[in-house]
């Protein structure tokens, strides 16, 4: 995720960092590097324009040229003035304080919309509503089965009238059905088209006349960049519409859309999709955003997703084992990868510690926990229990049932011993060892 523009800004810091003082020219040589690396990223060029026009105005100023530490202040005026270009504080879906909450979803064919809104009825079920997904998409071929079976895997009913039926007519009949069955919210997925047209328009217009939905979200695809970002416009123009969700931004390596989009439109980015996957929807924070395309990390993100990802109960059990036996087993070891798996790809967890967003030739290799989890689970109970049983003959045995080499069964093997070999050392010397568990808070030892 903007892996671009997160080395070309660092790049741009760095050279400011060599100085102990900074005089105008410095910061004029700068500020080029960073539009020219905003306008790479595919941001709106009058976004840029007014974008390094505000930084200016302020690095050239008293408290950047007479500060002791230049540099940071420089950084800390690009980092407060991005968190300003994305919205500044963190927008939430507005819920209805009295009667059903009804969101319709707005956008072109491809972005995502289907997708998004099996994604934001799984986030409502978990926090104890009960949603109504609704398919008033009756152009695109299987968008009405698509919605049903995402509703099916999340056991979310799904309210359809066929392709025969007008969409507002459609949307009418399922706010009654929700009323009469205590569903809350609605979540209306529109027709897209493969461009703007009038018909599509006036469709969504008269959608909102008669429904007055509580929000109309307009889904754009990050990929896309300026195109989404020009859609967006001429959408909110016709529709007036209340916030964004961005889909696809794991992928968008540039980040134009994400910085571009509030500014043009006015209105804010609420939710990001980060993934294929149902749960990867994420709550939009500009200020975290910033913060990781400046290479600062995101803490509280991978915070937020940790607590998701561990179970208490599991990280009580293993405590208490670690206290009583001094060590793991392999199945806890494997229960740990799983929970790991949970939070997300191992490169977007990497992207959140500060210091590591935008290194150059960082090798992650995901592959390596498959492998790993593969030769755990061709062991037997007994070698789990107990790894120190394992031989020649086991270990020749567990990497053919594998797929891996006998080096590779090593390797596990040698990472789990050193690994216990440490909670040893921290827990057999007490007070050390708590302080241990508190500084670095590796799930295992919660």
């Amino acid at each position: 995720m903007f892996e671009g523009l997160t080395s070309r800004l660092q790049e741009a810091f760095k050279k400011l960092r060599g100085k102990g003082k900074l005089t105008e020219a410095d910061i004029e040589e700068a500020l080029r590097e960073v539009r020219v690396a905003l306008l790479e990223a595919d941001v709106n060029y009058k976004v840029v324009r007014k974008f390094t026009e505000d930084l200016k105005a302020r690095a050239i100023g008293q408290e950047v040229l007479r500060s002791l530490t230049p540099a940071q202040q420089v950084i800390k005026i690009v980092n407060e003035e991005m968190i300003n270009l994305m919205g500044s504080t963190s927008s939430k879906i507005n819920m209805s304080p009295d009667g059903i909450t009804t969101i319709v979803l707005a956008g072109l064919q491809g972005s995502g919309k289907t997708t998004i809104a099996g994604k934001l009825a799984r986030r409502f079920l978990k926090e104890g509503r009960n949603p109504l997904l609704v398919a008033a998409d009756i152009y695109r071929p299987a968008a009405i089965t698509q919605l049903q079976v995402l509703g099916s895997s999340i056991n979310v009913p799904v309210f359809d009238m066929g392709t025969n039926v007008n969409p507002v007519k459609i949307c009418q009949s399922a706010i009654e059905h929700a009323r009469k069955n205590g569903n809350d919210p609605v979540i209306i997925d529109t027709a897209g088209r493969l461009h703007i047209d009038e018909q599509l328009m006036n469709e969504m217009r008269e959608i909102k006349r008669q429904i007055k939905p509580t929000e109309i979200l307009f889904v754009a695809d990050a990929m896309t960049g300026q195109d989404a970002v020009n859609v967006a416009k001429e959408f909110n123009d016709a529709l007036d519409i209340d916030g964004i969700i961005l889909t696809k931004l794991d992928g968008d390596a540039r980040g134009g859309a994400a910085l571009s989009i509030k500014a043009v439109t006015g209105k804010p980015i609420k939710l990001v999709g980060v993934g294929e996957k149902l749960d990867a929807l994420e709550e939009f924070h500009p200020d975290r955003m910033a913060s990781r395309i400046l290479g600062m990390g995101d803490v509280l993100t991978l915070i937020e997703k940790a607590e998701a990802a561990i179970d208490e109960e599991k990280a009580k059990e293993l405590e208490k084992k670690i206290s009583e036996h001094h060590g793991l087993n392999l199945d806890d070891f494997l229960d740990q990868l799983q929970q790991l798996k949970k939070m997300g790809s191992i490169e977007q967890l990497v992207g959140m510690i500060p210091g590591l967003s935008g290194v150059d030739n960082l090798q992650i290799d995901e592959s390596k926990l498959k492998q790993t989890e593969a030769i755990i689970r061709s062991m037997t109970v007994q070698e789990r229990k107990n790894p120190r049983i394992i031989n020649g003959s086991r270990r020749l045995r567990i990497a053919k049932g594998s797929g891996t080499t006998v080096q590779d069964v090593n390797a596990v093997l040698k990472q789990f011993d050193q690994m216990n070999r440490m909670i040893r050392q921290f827990t057999d010397t007490g007070k050390k060892g708590k302080k241990f568990k508190r500084r670095f808070n590796f799930p295992f030892m919660n």
